[in-house]
C-alpha cells in the first residue's frame, strides 16, 4: 500500500487527508442517524400520558429535551401547552428548524469531498502529465520519470473517484433518511398538537 503510495506522488497525500475526514463523518453519522435515536418510537404516546396526566413540570420537559431530536420538539409543545395553537406550532416550528440543522451536521462537508475528491484526483493527473512532458529532453526520453509520470496520473485519478463514489452514495443516503425523519417529526409533532387542543383523541 505504502508502495502504492510512494508511486502515486505528492498529490495523493490531499486525497488520503480527504478520504480519512470523509471516513470518519461517514462513520459518525452512520452511529448518530438511527431511527431509534431521532425517533424514539413510544415517545409521543408517553408525552400524551404526561400531558394528560397533568405531570407537566420543568424537569419534565427539560428531560424531554435531552431525550432525543423529537424529544426536543415535543418539549417546545409542551413548554406552551397553554398557548394558543398557532403560538404552539409556531414553537414547535423553531426547536424542529434547530433539531433538522442538527441532523444535518457535517453533511456539507461529505458533500464537499464528493464533489472535490474528482478534481483532486485531477490535479494528480496533471501534476503526473507535467512529469511525463518532463520526461523528454534533448539527450532522449528518461524511462524512469516516464513511468513515474504515468503512476501519478493513473493513482491519482483512481483515488479521486475511488473516495469520490462512496463519499456521493452516503451523501444521497443521509439526505433522504434525514428527509424522512423531518416529515416524521412534523407528523407526530402536529398530531401532539392536535391532541392538545381537541382535534383528536
Amino acid at each position: 500500500m505504502f508502495a502504492i503510495i510512494q508511486a502515486a506522488g505528492w498529490p495523493i497525500w490531499f486525497l488520503l487527508v480527504a478520504s480519512v475526514v470523509a471516513l470518519a463523518l461517514i462513520v459518525e453519522r452512520i452511529l448518530y442517524l438511527r431511527r431509534g435515536r431521532i425517533l424514539p418510537p413510544t415517545l409521543l404516546q408517553e408525552v400524551v400520558r404526561v400531558y394528560q396526566g397533568g405531570r407537566v413540570t420543568p424537569e419534565v420537559v427539560s428531560g424531554l429535551e435531552q431525550n432525543s431530536p423529537l424529544g426536543r420538539v415535543l418539549a417546545a409543545g409542551l413548554r406552551n401547552v397553554d398557548a394558543p395553537r398557532e403560538v404552539m406550532k409556531e414553537s414547535i416550528e423553531e426547536a424542529g428548524r434547530g433539531a433538522a440543522h442538527e441532523l444535518e451536521r457535517f453533511l456539507t462537508t461529505i458533500g464537499t469531498i464528493a464533489s472535490l475528491a474528482p478534481l483532486m484526483g485531477l490535479f494528480g493527473t496533471i501534476v503526473g502529465m507535467i512529469e511525463l512532458f518532463g520526461a523528454s529532453n534533448a539527450s532522449g526520453t528518461d524511462h524512469t520519470q516516464l513511468a513515474h509520470g504515468i503512476s501519478v496520473a493513473l493513482y491519482n485519478t483512481g483515488f479521486g473517484l475511488a473516495i469520490a463514489m462512496p463519499a456521493l452514495v452516503f451523501y444521497r443516503h443521509f439526505r433522504a433518511l434525514i428527509d424522512s425523519f423531518i416529515v416524521d417529526m412534523e407528523q407526530q409533532a402536529v398530531k401532539f398538537v392536535d391532541i392538545v387542543h381537541g382535534a383528536r383523541r
